[in-house]
């Protein structure tokens, strides 16, 4: 029973479901950039290279033809899908520069925050227990 109390806390903790959104949105994301890679960018360049679905673009290497779709072509044999991988190698280049603006932004943000923190005067400091006995003393030789 401890273990599930253990687990209780730390499933409950700020960082865990900070880290549980994150996973989630980013997931939502990465469908966002998929989208737009496969349907906005890579249809331009398709039609830059003959008209053909660029992701469907390999090279041969069991002795396949080269007009077969894909999912042929890898049913009869060992393909080097090269067009494939740089449609996802595009949605992994757009997705790193998004996070990096986004962390970006996010760091000038805190160093904003920072700066306006610092400039605010810090209020006085308390004065000690002992210098307020000490005074207390004074005062009571005096009179």
């Amino acid at each position: 029973m401890a273990m599930l109390e253990e687990f209780k806390k730390f499933a409950m903790k700020g960082n865990v479901v900070d880290l549980a959104v994150g996973v989630i949105i980013g997931g939502a994301f990465g469908k966002i950039v998929d989208s737009m890679v496969q349907d906005v960018i890579m249809p331009p360049i398709s039609k830059l290279f003959g008209g053909l679905d660029f992701a469907s673009y390999y090279l041969p290497l069991n002795g396949q033809a080269y007009g077969l779709p894909l999912a042929e072509a890898r049913k009869a044999g060992a393909v080097l899908a090269y067009g494939n991988f740089a449609t996802i190698l595009l949605n992994f280049v757009i997705l790193a520069f998004v996070i990096f603006q986004m962390v970006r932004l996010m760091n000038r943000m805190r160093s904003t925050l920072r700066r306006e923190e610092e400039e605010k005067p810090a209020a006085p400091a308390p004065t000690p227990e002992d210098v307020l006995l000490l005074r207390e003393i004074r005062d009571s030789l005096k009179r």
